[in-house]
């Protein structure tokens, strides 16, 4: 009897594997590979900034609150100058005048809050979504906007604690975290010209 010549050879078990164990590396590596070796576009802020050159001084004057939450617009003025001073080489000043090269005005526009679960037993609130509507604009010495964004929209939820002799009010931490997630937005939208 004649053997057909299409018959395959089974690789053995050491072939096999070390075959396997290929496949299995490039599958491995390539997506590692593909992370590493693509550039992602980030660069340090403030290196790159799309601001004119000569503007060196930014003036970020107290914050408007059309709203009725209690002191939102000095937390946010406040991350928002911090945010600056940390990460970029920019002279930051707290009042508009001669001395700036440009001027940062931003609006708090609202702010909500609003139930997100509620707790079976009591049927009161467990957790609360903050959300706070703002509008900023960058503009020069002679009026020219360098940045403006009317429609921020920021949002951060907390737990209300259940345990009345240990209730704190967690809004203002809330609050607080939705400031300096806010500053960071908006100086890097600021900077890299988003």
């Amino acid at each position: 009897m004649r053997v057909p010549s299409t018959v395959h050879r089974i690789p053995s078990r050491r072939g096999l594997f070390s075959l396997l164990g290929t496949r299995y590396s490039v599958l491995v590596l390539a997506p590692v590979l593909l992370l590493f070796g693509t550039a992602c576009g980030y660069h340090t802020v403030g290196h790159a900034s799309q601001l004119p050159e000569n503007v060196r001084t930014v003036a970020i004057p107290a914050f408007k609150n059309e709203t009725m939450t209690y002191r939102i617009e000095q937390m946010l003025t406040a991350s928002v100058v911090r945010e600056f001073t940390t990460r970029t080489h920019y002279h930051i000043l707290n009042v508009t005048g001669e001395d700036a090269d440009a001027t940062l005005r931003g609006t708090v526009l609202s702010t909500s809050l609003s139930p997100l679960t509620y707790d079976t037993n009591t049927g009161r609130a467990a957790s609360v979504l903050v959300v706070v509507s703002m509008k900023v604009s960058l503009t020069d010495r002679v009026g020219k906007v360098l940045y403006q964004n009317p429609s921020y929209l920021f949002r951060e939820q907390y737990e209300v604690s259940q345990d009345l002799a240990s209730f704190f009010e967690e809004d203002s931490p809330a609050f607080r975290r939705l400031s300096q997630d806010f500053a960071r937005t908006l100086v890097a939208n600021i900077l890299e010209g988003f």
